[in-house]
């Protein structure tokens, strides 16, 4: 189907899968539709504090965990049916951080899962930000899409 996007979604290091996780899904493809992106492919992997410690570590050389980490690909290629797509990147989010920010933000743990999604996609966009003051354009246009998409996702 032209103009397509697709969402992979695993975990790693959690005991059980969250309820909520086949939501993800549809609300990130509402994100991408929002965003008037197309024929994206992107994987998101939900994982606990110490996976993602591993992987600040090894790629960013920063030695603690964090809330969201993205790795943005962007590679073109031709699908079966010749259709050209994008391998986006993969977004990586602690379960651990998406709770522990909830508590000191004051905000619902689903309306920080959804955030963190739309962060790692704006990222996987291209886009980028030097801190995390609300006057960055990117985290502006995040606050945006978050109003916009306001889906509840997380209820166990």
């Amino acid at each position: 189907m032209p103009n397509e996007n697709r969402v992979f979604i695993s975990t790693e290091n959690l005991i059980d899968d969250p309820l909520w996780l086949p939501k993800v899904e549809s609300f990130l493809l509402k994100v991408l539709e929002r965003m008037e992106i197309q024929n994206w492919d992107l994987s998101v992997v939900f994982c606990n504090d110490e996976f993602i410690h591993t992987l600040n570590k090894t790629y960013r050389h920063i030695d603690s965990p964090t809330d969201v980490l993205s790795f943005e690909n962007g590679e073109k290629y031709f699908n079966e049916d010749g259709e050209a797509r994008i391998l986006a990147g993969d977004i990586i989010i602690s379960l651990d951080s998406v709770k522990a920010n909830a508590y000191a933000f004051y905000v619902s743990i689903d309306e920080e899962l959804r955030r963190l999604l739309i962060h790692g996609v704006l990222h996987l966009f291209g886009m980028d930000h030097t801190d995390n003051s609300p006057e960055q354009e990117m985290l502006q246009l995040q606050e945006k899409i978050l109003a916009e998409t306001a889906e509840e996702l997380y209820r166990e």
